[in-house]
């Protein structure tokens, strides 16, 4: 009863708030001229008027009206400051306040909030510029170093290959090839995380079955599962979901949730994908999505906060002795976003869970 009441609260709060400054001093002059009018008609029937009376009556009635119209302009320029910050406030750096015929005390505030938008609007520049040219640094500098190291790939390759009376040749051959392999897959992850979180990453948004997503990743990754000794369980609702997305995207979002449930579940547990029709609040609007739940048992202790998970180089193992660059929930998430979706992580003590939405067609 208490939370239904306090919801009604704020949804009359926020109606009253969207009425405009003007018609609510409107509302209250004309209040106060009726209760004016009343007063003097009253007074009528119980006193006699004079003339001399009579004129202090109009100044009565017209005293409300001067002071409406004043309120009316000073009511005008308030919904003003109040439409440009709202502006600034979702987003629109560039609008400015017209501060023109305001009194001295609204238009110092304006003035102030112009500050506040040119600031706010270098700093985004600022940020963005920052984050172009680092991701312009690592693309440089991931592509000199991929070129050597696939060099390093190859003669290590051809090097395993050659006879050899060392009987350590081979293995320590095979050691080279893993780790170069592992790095030019850093590399690549990170190029990947820097274009995704700047959003230069080329998404092309189209109508897609969500179910195949599922069907899919279980087909694939169901021989990996079993060498981890994992059981899959997936669930999907029997009304087909059409979502807007990018197929490739998405299935480096999937790719990358299932192995992490592969490297960092509990051995002989149950892993689960659930697919569902709900609705998920953005921007303070509500929208259908598809949801795609993965749950899992974590191996090791999980002492670590959801948005840290999230973070670029951060593992749930904090030992950091298992494979893996910390980077792919970061993409994951990153790309989510770049489809108009969202990815949150939720950690129940040793349980696991990524709740992936999507927005419906």
């Amino acid at each position: 009863m208490g939370k239904d009441q306090s919801a009604a609260d704020n949804k009359i709060y926020e109606t009253l708030d969207r009425i405009p400054v003007v018609l609510k001093l409107i509302a209250f002059f004309v209040l106060d001229t009726l209760i004016n009018l009343f007063l003097v008609a009253f007074a009528r029937e119980i006193n006699n008027y004079t003339t001399k009376d009579m004129d202090g009556i109009i100044f009565l009635i017209i005293k409300p009206v001067i002071l409406l119209l004043i309120a009316i302009y000073t009511g005008i320029k308030i919904d003003h400051i109040r439409r440009g910050a709202k502006m600034i406030a979702d987003g629109n750096y560039n609008y400015k306040i017209n501060t023109v015929c305001m009194l001295p005390s609204m238009e110092s505030h304006a003035r102030d909030i112009n500050r506040i938008s040119e600031g706010i609007s270098k700093a985004v520049e600022a940020r963005l510029k920052s984050e172009k040219m680092k991701v312009e640094l690592i693309t440089n500098v991931s592509h000199d170093i991929k070129t050597p190291l696939t060099s390093i790939i190859n003669y290590a390759g051809l090097i395993c290959k050659e006879e050899c009376e060392n009987k350590d040749h081979r293995e320590y051959s095979e050691i080279l090839i893993k780790q170069a392999e592992r790095l030019k897959k850093l590399l690549e992850d990170l190029i990947e995380a820097s274009k995704a979180s700047t959003g230069n990453l080329e998404v092309k948004l189209e109508p897609c079955e969500a179910s195949v997503f599922v069907t899919q990743a279980a087909g694939e990754f169901e021989e990996k599962l079993r060498d981890a000794n994992i059981s899959l369980v997936v669930k999907k609702t029997d009304v087909p979901l059409t979502i807007m997305a990018d197929g490739r995207r998405m299935w480096r979002i999937f790719d990358n949730l299932l192995n992490n449930i592969c490297k960092y579940s509990m051995p002989k547990t149950r892993a689960y994908i659930n697919l569902e029709k709900t609705e998920s609040l953005k921007n303070g609007k509500k929208q259908d999505v598809a949801r795609f739940v993965f749950k899992n048992t974590s191996k090791e202790e999980l002492d670590i906060s959801e948005d840290e998970l999230v973070e670029r180089f951060v593992r749930g193992d904090l030992s950091r002795n298992s494979e893996g660059n910390g980077l792919g929930l970061s993409i994951a998430k990153s790309m989510a976003e770049l489809q108009g979706g969202s990815l949150k992580i939720e950690i129940d003590g040793d349980l696991f869970k990524a709740v992936l939405d999507i927005p419906l067609a």
